[in-house]
């Protein structure tokens, strides 16, 4: 077993060698926020700029004796407002990733989502869980957790390609996605392995790239190389998968909270799709995990930094 949070400490260790990325905190007005953004800050990981009424961050850095003296506040009278700014300074090129405070998900996410003052792009918006499994050689991406509740198939082509270029802006060497149902066989009567059948053949046929598909996989098969064997599985992703894409919302929530709480795994989380990077953090997380989340974000953008320099998307 790997020495708890070990891949996380080598990300953050190599992020710190990057220039800080300058990240819009919406309404960071309460300790767990406001504590995250200054110590990413403070760890070189992101240049912190606070969204959100200028006298309760304030009011929250002197009352948990936060230092934020020199960091650039802009204010906004309430959630939502600090959430439109947030988003308007990226709109503005004045930062780089998006990161969440104090406010609901749905409210940072509304302003995201816009259809003319949001972040949208050709791709859906998709939410990956950046794992730190100690029992697990490399790190584990699942997707999608936390933001498309039933995606079609049409949706998981996005959810994948997303979590693609995750895999491949963390550097991994090579990307295997696993897609997950109850088994290792299509079964008609089971849609979900219709659905992996299918997004395998795409991949197959250009319409996922970068990474290596295979599906459907139970979880066993997919992580286990033992129950590999002994089920006979000839994949070169079955038993050694680091992006695990599921059937919906309620699976992976109940996959990366599983792993959380009884494998003792650590989970950042992120948002992709939109133009920036979008840290979602929650008051529950270690500040290990929102470091962590700090600089995966920083890492997707220097990767859409260099796609840009390229002539990419």
């Amino acid at each position: 077993m790997a020495p708890a949070h070990e891949k996380y400490r080598r990300l953050i260790e190599y992020c710190k060698s990057m220039p800080p990325t300058p990240t819009a905190v919406a309404h960071p007005c309460d300790q767990h926020s406001l504590q995250g953004a200054v110590d990413a800050g403070r760890m070189g990981l992101i240049v912190p700029i606070l969204v959100g009424p200028r006298q309760r961050i304030e009011a929250v850095a002197k009352e948990s004796r936060i230092d934020i003296a020199g960091l650039c506040i802009v204010d906004a009278p309430h959630s939502h407002a600090s959430a439109d700014k947030a988003v308007a300074l990226v709109r503005e090129g004045k930062a780089e990733a998006l990161m969440k405070g104090s406010l609901h998900t749905d409210e940072l996410m509304g302003a995201v989502v816009q259809r003319d003052a949001g972040l949208r792009t050709g791709r859906r918006v998709s939410h990956c869980f950046v794992m730190d499994v100690p029992t697990y050689p490399e790190p584990l991406i699942i997707t999608d957790a936390a933001v498309n509740i039933a995606p079609t198939m049409e949706d998981k082509v996005d959810i994948i390609q997303n979590a693609v270029d995750l895999a491949h802006a963390l550097q991994f060497d090579e990307v295997r996605v696993a897609i997950l149902s109850a088994m290792e066989t299509v079964n008609p009567k089971v849609p979900s392995t219709v659905e992996a059948g299918a997004l395998c053949k795409m991949a197959d046929r250009g319409q996922i790239t970068g990474a290596i598909l295979d599906g459907p996989l139970a979880l066993d098969n997919a992580i286990n190389l033992e129950s590999v064997q002994i089920k006979k599985i000839n994949s070169p992703v079955a038993g050694r998968a680091n992006v695990l894409v599921v059937p919906d919302l309620e699976a992976g929530n109940m996959l990366a909270k599983s792993l959380s709480f009884l494998a003792d795994a650590d989970a950042s989380g992120i948002v992709l799709g939109a133009r920036v990077p979008i840290i979602l953090t929650s008051r529950a997380d270690s500040v290990m995990t929102r470091l962590a989340s700090c600089a995966v974000a920083a890492l997707v953008a220097q990767a859409r930094r260099q796609a840009a320099a390229k002539g990419g998307t």
